[in-house]
C-alpha cells in the first residue's frame, strides 16, 4: 500500500509531534510505500490502514 507523505505529517502535527512531521516531511518521498517503511511507521505510531482510508 502506499500513502501520501502530507496524511502522516497531519497525523504527527496533530498530536503535537512538530519535530517529527517536520523530519518525515524532510526524509520521505511524496508517496511512501507502507511496506518498506513499516519499521518507521510503526515507530512513529502510524496505522497505516487508517490513513489509507482517508486516502484516495
Amino acid at each position: 500500500m502506499h500513502i501520501d507523505k502530507t496524511q502522516i505529517i497531519e497525523v504527527l502535527r496533530s498530536r503535537g509531534q512538530h519535530e517529527r512531521a517536520d523530519w518525515v516531511d524532510r526524509e520521505l518521498p511524496e508517496v511512501v510505500d507502507t511496506n518498506k517503511n513499516s519499521s518507521l511507521l510503526r515507530m512513529l505510531q502510524i496505522d497505516p490502514t487508517t490513513i489509507g482510508r482517508t486516502g484516495t
